[in-house]
């Protein structure tokens, strides 16, 4: 390419070459973009852009989807860069004739190709359509001079070391038979964009169920500290796998009351009975360990902690405040729900460059403990986590049925889930739930229970979970947040009881949006603000039971809001089967219970993810 002398305001882009501040001041020349022609590249504290030099290059052609003119300028942010590669020789591409006037299609500059020394930056776009949805973005500029594009790569990079939270080293776990049984496919496809951003991967394809399991409790804790996260390449269900076997043998948190202990606690107070839905059962004070639980129930459970030993809440080899590895999920799965709630895209390069570029935000959790699989097992306490969903009947038939049609794919789900619809069994139990409210007695918005006759606001006036979510990062209640430990609950809290029989009885910790239910569970539930929201479906008719199906699956529906519909925000509840049993689905894997306890985690999981751009 010839010497560029082009007129400019600033004097210092007449130099070919470009100035160069060595310290990540500016730094500009003038290059030949790849399919644009001769710009004008400028770099600043936090990222690069560009603009034609020529009107009659730029005129009609397009640069990340903008149409350019010479006073047209666009840019990228380093943070969006992933990758510079140096290509060395070799050809690039004046603008395509097809984007030009016809008057121009005959120049014969445009039908040459130039040779120079090249570099490719590596970034994203943008779906004009799904934000969410990032795809795949090169610009490659060219140069006469070696030492000037080797210049501009050493510049580059070095901005690029300084994104401090992008991961080095990545332990990724590959479930082969996932979802349409294409994960090792799909992994395939995202390991090219890894290698490029030059991310070391440990991949480790699993061979059978459990062995993710099995790897994530046995492996050191020298060598987890040796990468900067771990990945699943699959579904709901294979990260709830890793997430369990990471969490179960290091992390040692007070369990939630079981359910007879919060009853009989509530019977040695005085009463006779417990009072039915809506009343208070029990008042406790505010307590440094067990917020939940009146003192002698405080005194039976002696500090248990999820092994149920008397240990320090966290295991003096492994502080777990300290060095908690970032998740990430690349969907390859059935529904990929927990996915679509962080990213907003179901989608593997999405989720594999926000993987690459450190994105970071926090997930709630639910420690789920099973006291007893059956009214004559005695109390052995077993404790599972959650990330997403814990569902119970018509959710736990589903799951169990389904595994008989593995052989389908996802369109198991449709089968059985009509099949499970059709059968309309109910199951009967007794739910019972924290309740938190203000200090002049009344529940706040943020704890609200919301019993039918309601109307539930409408879609404007809900706020939605979404990227730099102000509740999720809200920091007014920094009182009320420990993370790696049980949530601190508000001086006056109380338990309220409701019985029956129940079609299904739901706990989201997200939003739960999904391809059948494009709202999810509860549209406006957050990634990280300390709640589970509990759904109670009670016995109803097929025809009314298929009108809150139906809600949940169409955008915009009012799943809620129907008379046999119970709907909780809580921080914490337990659950006893009183006649027949279903199973439960935590996250997609089943898990028997008759009696349970479950509670909030708040942002016990860091994940690599931004949260959706609703």
């Amino acid at each position: 390419m010839e010497e560029a002398h082009h007129e400019d305001d600033d004097s210092s882009f007449r130099d070919s070459g470009g100035n160069v501040d060595r310290d990540g001041g500016l730094l500009s020349g003038c290059f030949f973009l790849d399919h644009v022609g001769e710009v004008l590249l400028s770099r600043n504290h936090d990222g690069l852009s560009w603009r034609c030099l020529d009107a009659s290059d730029c005129e009609g052609t397009t640069c990340l989807g903008i149409g350019n003119s010479q006073d047209c300028k666009t840019a990228i942010k380093f943070s969006d860069i992933y990758a510079v590669e140096f290509l060395n020789y070799g050809l690039l591409h004046s603008p395509k004739s097809g984007l030009r006037h016809a008057k121009d299609c005959f120049r014969e500059r445009l039908l040459v190709s130039q040779e120079m020394y090249r570099f490719t930056v590596h970034g994203f776009q943008s779906s004009a359509k799904e934000p969410c949805l990032w795809k795949l973005a090169e610009f490659t500029f060219g140069h006469m001079d070696l030492q000037t594009c080797q210049s501009w790569m050493d510049q580059l990079n070095y901005s690029l070391i300084k994104e401090v939270d992008r991961p080095r080293n990545l332990l990724v776990f590959v479930h082969p038979k996932s979802g349409k049984g294409n994960g090792s496919k799909v992994w395939e496809t995202v390991s090219k964009i890894f290698i490029r951003a030059k991310v070391n991967t440990k991949v480790i394809v699993t061979e059978r169920a459990g062995h993710a399991f099995d790897v994530m409790t046995s492996i050191q804790n020298k060598e987890l500290h040796s990468y900067d996260g771990i990945i699943a390449v699959g579904g709901d269900g294979f990260f709830n796998e890793i997430l369990n076997g990471y969490l179960l043998p290091r992390l040692k948190v007070p369990l939630p009351p079981s359910p007879s202990e919060i009853f009989n606690s509530v019977r040695s107070s005085g009463s006779s009975s417990v009072p039915e839905q809506g009343d208070a059962v029990h008042e406790t004070e505010k307590k440094e360990q067990y917020p939940l639980l009146p003192v002698s129930v405080q005194e039976v459970m002696n500090f248990r902690t999820v092994n149920g030993s008397c240990e320090d809440i966290e295991d003096p080899n492994y502080p777990f405040n300290g060095g908690r590895p970032r998740f990430g999920l690349i969907p390859a799965g059935s529904t990929d729900a927990i996915v679509i709630c962080t990213t907003g895209a179901r989608d593997p390069v999405t989720s594999a460059l926000h993987i690459i570029l450190g994105r970071k935000i926090f997930l709630d959790a639910m420690q789920v403990v099973r006291w007893k699989t059956a009214p004559t097992s005695t109390i052995e306490p077993f404790i599972r986590y959650a990330a997403s969903f814990a569902g119970y009947g018509f959710y736990g038939d589903v799951i169990s049925e389904s595994e008989k049609y593995r052989w389908m794919g996802p369109k198991r789900y449709d089968y059985v889930g009509t099949k499970i619809f059709l059968k309309h069994r109910s199951y009967e139990a007794e739910v019972m739930f924290e309740e938190a409210e203000s200090e002049n007695g009344k529940a706040s918005p943020h704890t609200r229970s919301k019993t039918w006759p309601f109307r539930s606001t409408t879609r404007s006036e809900k706020i939605l979970c979404r990227a730099k979510c102000s509740i999720c990062n809200d920091k007014a209640e920094d009182g009320n947040i420990i993370r790696t430990t049980p949530i601190s609950y508000p001086e006056n809290t109380r338990w309220c009881r409701t019985k029956g029989r129940f079609l299904s009885v739901g706990a989201a910790v997200m939003s739960n949006r999904n391809e059948r239910a494009p709202d999810g569970l509860v549209v406006d539930a957050h990634l990280s603000d300390g709640f589970l929201h509990l759904i109670l479906i009670k016995d109803c008719s097929r025809p009314k039971y298929l009108r809150h199906l139906t809600e949940l699956a169409k955008r915009g529906g009012e799943p809620l809001n129907f008379e046999f519909v119970e709907y909780h925000k809580t921080r914490a509840f337990t659950f006893t089967s009183l006649g027949e049993e279903s199973v439960w689905n935590l996250d997609g894997e089943i898990f028997e219970a008759h009696h349970l306890s479950a509670q909030v985690l708040r942002g016990l999981i860091p994940l690599f993810a931004s949260g959706p751009e609703i």
